[in-house]
């Protein structure tokens, strides 16, 4: 741990980018990126395969001057000169990554294979998107960087916990072995604007369940903890993170360390979006988490990085996207 414990005070000499691959561009959490970036004056090329992501995430940039789409699987080399990777390609939700659970592990490692080895070519700095699901069911509480994890290698969801795993294994060894600049984000549960209707995440379901007036479903007794980031502030960590010292490798937990009951956020999103719908509950998933909740002391001294979106303005926000999406189908 002594690399992502590093003083930020000290001065650097890296360079602000000219030209920014994001992988995942068209994704929920890449479009946003994709979006500041160019906002900030960035040349950004923004890669999708679009298993999940859409053109509707990015329409609003297709003729800036900025802005390139190239359609693009990770899992094949790709050769590109560019002067930063943001590597966020791969199925995020529960539904999306276990619907084809070998494609998901292979995202994780031959594509992060693809795109390290595209780094070390061109000298360029990869941020790797990790995720909170390196921990598990978690027995620590909250998660700190420094804890291992408590993962199940054989389960429904190893294809994307054991991927991230072994992702952010390659970066360090290409770190060591061949002078890679990465940076490691662990993300922990991010939501707004661009999310899917259907992509299985908590917020998302509630929410759509809510604007249907259908029985929001908790898998379980709902006391279950999640922690959820909006997504304007993932964003700004994520920019913050890549543009630090070389030697700020982490891993770096991103997230809201504001902790709540999966019950307790049902009942926030029926509020907010004035519903009228029940909840009810069903059999829990395997290896669901119990509780999820980042540790962020080292964000807060290394980027002077905290969640400024408090869970309600951010809810109004993303119910907003949810109701406009649904208008035509009402």
């Amino acid at each position: 741990m002594k690399d992502n414990r590093q003083n930020s005070n000290k001065t650097t000499s890296f360079i602000e980018p000219r030209r920014v691959l994001v992988t995942g561009g068209a994704g929920f959490l890449g479009s946003h990126l994709c979006r500041e970036l160019v906002a900030r004056g960035a040349e950004v090329i923004c890669m999708d395969n679009f298993f999940t992501g859409h053109k509707r995430n990015i329409q609003d940039l297709h003729t800036h001057p900025d802005f390139e789409l190239i359609r693009h699987d990770i899992v094949n080399p790709i050769f590109l000169e560019v002067d930063q990777i943001y590597n966020l390609a791969c199925p995020a939700s529960p539904v999306h990554y276990q619907y084809n659970p070998v494609k998901t592990i292979k995202t994780s490692v031959m594509g992060t294979i693809n795109m390290l080895g595209l780094a070390k070519r061109v000298k360029a700095r990869m941020l790797q998107a990790s995720t909170s699901e390196v921990y598990g069911d978690p027995q620590v509480h909250p998660q700190p960087e420094d804890y291992w994890g408590h993962v199940n290698p054989v389960g429904v969801r190893s294809c994307y916990d054991e991927g991230k795993r072994c992702a952010e294994t390659l970066c360090f060894d290409y770190y060591r072995q061949n002078q890679v600049e990465i940076k490691v984000a662990r993300i922990f549960n991010t939501y707004g604007p661009n999310m899917d209707l259907n992509d299985g995440r908590v917020i998302s379901n509630f929410v759509t369940q809510a604007l249907e007036g259908k029985p929001l479903t908790i898998y379980g007794d709902g006391n279950q903890t999640r922690s959820f980031c909006y997504i304007d502030d993932m964003v700004q960590g994520l920019i913050k993170f890549m543009e630090t010292p070389a030697d700020i490798t982490g891993p770096l937990n991103l997230g809201n360390p504001e902790e709540i009951t999966i019950l307790t956020l049902a009942q926030k999103i029926i509020e907010l979006s004035e519903s009228n719908s029940q909840i009810e509950h069903q059999a829990p998933p395997p290896d669901d988490p119990a509780r999820r909740q980042p540790e962020i002391e080292l964000a807060r001294s290394v980027l002077h990085w905290q969640p400024r979106v408090s869970l309600e303005m951010g809810l109004e926000k993303t119910i907003a996207y949810f109701s406009n999406l649904l208008a035509p189908y009402s």
